[in-house]
Formats: structure tokens, C-alpha cells, sequence
């Protein structure tokens, strides 16, 4: 008589492991238009993922694998709640998951190798591990991570080498990949997804990824990742396959496993054929057929058989006509149950070991004095009892995902395993404060500015140039009608160059974008946090490129007022209008759109500043446009600070005209009080934050990596 199944000790999951994902009737629903049958646009339901149920266990590589179009990276970004509207449970060494949870559990590499190119490996590693690791741990304790990192990885060679882009040579693409699962794993996340780490890579390099991969799941890590047509080599560090296909599960268990789930289902794998390749051919047979796949997905959801396929040759050669060939069934325990899976892992096997649930190993020393002698060899990675073909009869209850601490103590309870403390200890949704957050986002913001000052020293070169110009153009401008057309001409055009010089500032966030979206969906700092950081990291090149420009024209042109305020409208100016730029640049998706919006939205600023047609003229249904122009503060500011006072400006005698400053103010509808050109700089300043803010609003709500 065979022994009873063990006990369910606390925190075990559904499945019976000690330790693992497991994810329970996942369910992707998605709204699409397609044409009805009168040609008419109808709304459909889709699901891209449908009640998908499994497990990915805790030391272990799980691959998910399928056809083109099978869900794959979407069944990733489910697991890694990166999935909005997500229906079905998630737990983690049977702790249920909220997706916040799941992201401070967790690391995703993306596709892309997203990382700063003028930084070293050493140093991408080190602001991972300043971002990840928190204040608690001492500088001394993350250079040693990371060194030990770099040596796991096999990076020693390219330690102190550029990460590189097309314009600067770096490290390889497979040094560059493990470089970006380096700066995931930092912290050492309980998970850690990846999508198609082996894309874009020789034969050489995937498997060196993937040989990386195995070391952390063999440290203890949960690893699951999307491969497509892994080679030999690879699958041997494949311990768990999960195989989809249109967002249905049609396989679940070890790669050595195939080969039995294929003969259950009635299948042979040729000679000299992998089996896995075998079985994507036969899940694209069913695809092709009147059945489609969830016939497969029925077989591995209850055990029953699929209909057969067979061949016939039509008119045009080969096709494939579904026919079915068994004889209808009455269901286990009665009539003909032969289309039933009998094996061991089947709920209709009448085997007393069939609901046995046992720990996966990955390096098990023998197997058990009772284990079954049958047919089929199962290798340790498998747990037995689970889905594959899958016992159904198991009624989902959520208590099966909560200790029976958490259980008693309701979800906030704290003391459960994760909630609310990531890999290290730390409590809370970031791992540093946000003046640490802060520092750290400038000293990486300096490190990159000074590695690549191009954009910096041609903004400082156009300002200066122009700056030249200017003074050789207008040099001591008299005090005479045409005196007062050259200065009028000279403060448009400063307005308008210090406007323009800042667009080529457009690049610079469309390019960190994606490093920020990566860095942030970790909570590796707060989207506040990168704003402020930015800020404070310009405002000392603003100044000096303000400061510079200032001191060449001021002294040439001889200007009155005061050279304090034209310096700080000036510095003002560009505040303003790099805060533009730069929310522009958060909300386009490339800067051929971003350089398009920017001249656009300058050229309309220009046209309403007052220059052309001064406040009081322009007509009352373009006012608005007025208030909003940005350039009309520092044009009307700078005209009061050269203009305000009763210093004689025109003196026609023989015409008897005589114009002070204050009477050009007026014919242009422009204040005289003197406090109120510093009001002009204080609304300058206010459009910058106002800027800032929706720059920050966007990246806070806008600039998720999170599905709809």
C-alpha cells in the first residue's frame, strides 16, 4: 500500500513546492475592432491570455517558449505585473503578489540593453547598486557586490571598458546583455524575468547568457524568461519549460518530459529529432486544423486526448484535414475511457501515487523506496501531481496562497515573507531617501555631462559666437531714431537666440527615456527625485552660458539699466525654455517629432511676444496666446531695464521731436513701473515650473512600462 501524501507544510504553494512562482488562471482580455460579416467594425473581445495555471520553481530556469503570436513576453509582463487589467492570482512561495509587491520582489531585463554608453561597466554597476542597495548598506559592501557581480558575470575583462554605442566603441553585445541583468540583479531580487536575453546574439554569446542566467537561479533565484529556438546547448541549462500557443498553456514541466507528454497524447518523436521542436510542429498542425489549439490545451488542462490528425493529398498537393478517429467517450469510470490519460501524472490515472506532490531538486541523490515503476522516467525537476497534463479537479481557494499567519492576520499584516521588505531588508517602496536619490542622480548626471560635453560646449559656442556678432553689429548704438530701431532689433534677437540654442536639447531625454522607464518600474528611485535631480545638475551651465553671452554684448552695446537683471532675465530665459524643451521632449515618441513641435511652438511664441504687434493690438481672441508666449517676459523685461526712466533717447530738433525711455515704453504698451519689469522675471520663472511640473506629471503617469 503506497504512503500517504505528505502533509502541506505553512507557505508550501498550490503545487507543493517549498519555493517558487505559481500563477493561477491568468486571463488577458483585450477589446479589437474587426469587421462582422456586413463589413461593419464590431468590437470583440481577445484574449491574450487565457486560464493559464502553473509554476516556475525557486532555483530553477523556467523558459517560456511558443510560436510567433503566442503570448509570450505578454504572459512575462502578466508575471511581472506589468499588466493593468490582469485577472488571476500570482504567489510567490505562497504569499499572494499584488504587482507593486511583484515589482519590488522582482528584476525584468528588457529586450533592449538600455544603459548610458560613456559609462564604465564598473560604474553602470556601481549606480545600481547606489539606486538598489539602499543607505543601509556601506560603500565598502556595494563596491565588494559589485566586484564579486563582475567576476560572476565574467566581466573582469571589460571592467573599467565604455558600455558603448554606435558612435563609441564598448564591450560586446553579450558583455552588454550581461551588463544589463548585472544591473537587475544587483540587489539580488527573489525574481527575475527576462525577455528574449538571447536576441541578437551569436551561438557563443546566448549561451554564455544563459550559462550566467542558471549561476543565479542556482543561487536561489526565481528565473523565467521568453527564448526563441534555444540551441542544444542551451536547452541542457533549461530546467522548466512552459510552451504556449494563442495564450493557452500547451505544456508545462522539464524539457526531458516532452518526449512522454507527446507519446501520452498518442505522439512519436522521430529518431534524431528534438523533441521540443517536435512538439511546436504539432502544436502548429492543430493551430492549422478545424480544432485549433485548444485541443492541446484541453489535454493539458483535464487529460483528454486530442482528436487525431491525419494527411490526405488534395488537388494542390499535401493538406492537413483534421478527422477524428477515436470513438466518443464517456468520461473515467465508465463506457470507453481510453481517451483519458492514464499515466502518472494524470487525475485519471488510478495509480495511488497519482496525487503525490513532491519538492523539485535540482540535484536529487535517489529517488524514493515507494516511487513507481511505470513507463514513463520523470526527471527531478518535474513535481508530480502538477498540470501537465494537469489534475483539474483542485477547487482554487485564495487561503492557498496566504500563510497561516498572513492568513490570521489579514493581507497588511506584516511578518509574511516579502510583503513589504525587498531582498535586503528594506522597508518601504524605495531603498534610499530622496536627498540620497537625489545626489545620486547628480553625480551620474555630472559623470555623463563631463564624459560627453558636446551638447554643453555647442550651446556655450553658439551663445558666444553670437554673442560677437552682436557686439560687432551694434556696437554703441546712437542715441537717435535708428538708435532705437537697432536696440529693439538687438533684444528680439537675443530673445529669439536664446530661445532656439535650447533645442538641441531635444535628444537628451527621448534617449534616456527607456533608461528611466527600466530604472523606475523597480522603484530604483522616484520620478521627483530624476526631475530635481535635473534641474539643479543644468542650472550651473545655464548660468555660465547666460553669464558669458551677457558679459560680450553688455559692455559693447553700452546698455542701461542694470547688468544684474539682464543677467538673471537671460538665465531665466533659458530655465524657461529648457524646461519646455524637455517637457516637449517626455511626451513625443522620437526627436524627428520632438525637433517638428519645439520650432513649431517657438515660431508661435514668436509671433505673439509683442514684437510684431504689441498687447494691446493683437485681437482679443488671440490674447491667450500672448500670456502664454514665453518669449513676451524676457522681451518686455529687457526693453523696461534698457528703456524705464526719462534718459533721452531720440532728440530730432528739426522736427521737434524729442523721445525719452519712458515714451517708447508707452507707444509699445509696455509698463513703466519700475518694479514691474521683476515681475516679468518672476512669471518667466513660474512658466519653467510649470514646465517642470507636467515633465514631472508625465514621467510620473505617462511614462509607465505597464500594459493597458
Amino acid at each position: 500500500m503506497a504512503p500517504p501524501p505528505p502533509e502541506k507544510p505553512a507557505g508550501v504553494g498550490r503545487f507543493g513546492f517549498t519555493g517558487g512562482l505559481e500563477f493561477t488562471s491568468l486571463t488577458y482580455t483585450v477589446v479589437k475592432k474587426q469587421r462582422g460579416a456586413g463589413g461593419e467594425w464590431e468590437k470583440k473581445d481577445v484574449d491574450l491570455l487565457h486560464e493559464i495555471t502553473g509554476y516556475a520553481p525557486k532555483g530553477c530556469v523556467t523558459a517560456v517558449m511558443g510560436p510567433s503570436g503566442a503570448g509570450k513576453s505578454t504572459f512575462l509582463d502578466a508575471l511581472a505585473g506589468r499588466i493593468a487589467s490582469l485577472d488571476g492570482r500570482v504567489a510567490l512561495d505562497g504569499v499572494e503578489m499584488s504587482p507593486s509587491l511583484i515589482k519590488r520582489s522582482s528584476a525584468y531585463v528588457m529586450q533592449d540593453d538600455r544603459l548610458f554608453p560613456m559609462l564604465t561597466v564598473y560604474e553602470t554597476l556601481m549606480f545600481a547598486a547606489d539606486f538598489r542597495l539602499g543607505s543601509s548598506v556601506s560603500a565598502s559592501d556595494k563596491k565588494l557586490r559589485v566586484e564579486n557581480l563582475i567576476e560572476q558575470l565574467g566581466l573582469t575583462s571589460s571592467r573599467n571598458t565604455y558600455i558603448g554605442d554606435e558612435g563609441t566603441r564598448g564591450v560586446s553585445g553579450g558583455e552588454r546583455r550581461r551588463v544589463s541583468i548585472g544591473v537587475d540583479i544587483i540587489h539580488g531580487p527573489a525574481l527575475l524575468f527576462l525577455d528574449e536575453p538571447t536576441s541578437g546574439l551569436d551561438s557563443t554569446s546566448a549561451h554564455s547568457v544563459i550559462e550566467k542566467v542558471h549561476d543565479i537561479a542556482c543561487a536561489g533565484s526565481t528565473v523565467v524568461l521568453t527564448i526563441h529556438q534555444p540551441s542544444s546547448r542551451i536547452l541542457l541549462l533549461l530546467d522548466h519549460l512552459i510552451i504556449l500557443a494563442r495564450g493557452q498553456l500547451m505544456y508545462s514541466g522539464g524539457p526531458k518530459e516532452v518526449t512522454a507528454h507527446l507519446g501520452r497524447m498518442g505522439r512519436k518523436v522521430p529518431k534524431g529529432e528534438n523533441s521540443i521542436e517536435n512538439l511546436l510542429d504539432v502544436i502548429q498542425e492543430y493551430e492549422q486544423s478545424e480544432f485549433g489549439v485548444k485541443a492541446l490545451a484541453e489535454f493539458c488542462l483535464t487529460g483528454l486526448k486530442p482528436p487525431k490528425l491525419t494527411a490526405t493529398y488534395g488537388p494542390e498537393g499535401l493538406s492537413t484535414v483534421s478527422s477524428i478517429v477515436q470513438t466518443p467517450i464517456s468520461g473515467p469510470g465508465g463506457g470507453d475511457d481510453d481517451d483519458f490519460d492514464r499515466s502518472l501524472r494524470s487525475q485519471h490515472s488510478k495509480s495511488p501515487w497519482s496525487g503525490v506532490r513532491l519538492t523539485p531538486s535540482r540535484r536529487p541523490k535517489h529517488k524514493g523506496p515507494g516511487a513507481p515503476h511505470d513507463n514513463h522516467r520523470y526527471t527531478p525537476e518535474i513535481v508530480m501531481g502538477t498540470p501537465t497534463p494537469m489534475s483539474s479537479a483542485y477547487t482554487v481557494n485564495e487561503d492557498d496562497y496566504l500563510t497561516p499567519t498572513h492568513r490570521a492576520a489579514g493581507p497588511n499584516a506584516t511578518g509574511a515573507p516579502g510583503m513589504g521588505v525587498n531582498a535586503l531588508g528594506h522597508r518601504g517602496k524605495f531603498a534610499n531617501s530622496y536627498v540620497v536619490e537625489v545626489w545620486v542622480l547628480m553625480r551620474r548626471n555630472f559623470t555623463n555631462i563631463w564624459r560627453t560635453p558636446e551638447l554643453f560646449l555647442s550651446r556655450l559656442m553658439v551663445l558666444t559666437v553670437m554673442g560677437f556678432l552682436m557686439a560687432t553689429m551694434f556696437t554703441k548704438p546712437k542715441d537717435n531714431t535708428q538708435g532705437i530701431t537697432n536696440r529693439l532689433s538687438f533684444f528680439i534677437f537675443t530673445v529669439c537666440v536664446f530661445f532656439f540654442s535650447s533645442n538641441d536639447a531635444v535628444p537628451a531625454f527621448i534617449q534616456e527615456r527607456f533608461i528611466f522607464i527600466r530604472e523606475t518600474s523597480h522603484n530604483a528611485y522616484r520620478a521627483s527625485a530624476y526631475v530635481v535631480a535635473g534641474i539643479i545638475t543644468y542650472l550651473p551651465f545655464l548660468l555660465l552660458q547666460s553669464a558669458t553671452y551677457a558679459a560680450i554684448v553688455w559692455f559693447a552695446l553700452r546698455l542701461h539699466g542694470q547688468f544684474l537683471y539682464f543677467l538673471v532675465m537671460l538665465y531665466a530665459a533659458l530655465l524657461s525654455t529648457n524646461s519646455f524643451v524637455v517637457f516637449i521632449s517626455s511626451v513625443v515618441p522620437n526627436f524627428i517629432l520632438g525637433y517638428a513641435a519645439v520650432i513649431a511652438f517657438t515660431a508661435l511664441f514668436f509671433l505673439f511676444c509683442g514684437y510684431f504687434l504689441d498687447s494691446h493690438s493683437i485681437p482679443v481672441a488671440w490674447k491667450w496666446m500672448n500670456t502664454i508666449s514665453t518669449m513676451k517676459y524676457p522681451y518686455e523685461g529687457l526693453l523696461m531695464n534698457e528703456f524705464n526712466g526719462g534718459h533721452v533717447f531720440a532728440s530730432e530738433r528739426a522736427i521737434g521731436l524729442t523721445l525719452t525711455g519712458n515714451d517708447i515704453l508707452k507707444q509699445l504698451g509696455i509698463s513703466t513701473e519700475e518694479d514691474r519689469k521683476w515681475w516679468m522675471v518672476l512669471y518667466l520663472l513660474g512658466w519653467a515650473v510649470f514646465y517642470r511640473v507636467l515633465f514631472y506629471l508625465v514621467l510620473r503617469f505617462a511614462s509607465k512600462n505597464k500594459r493597458k
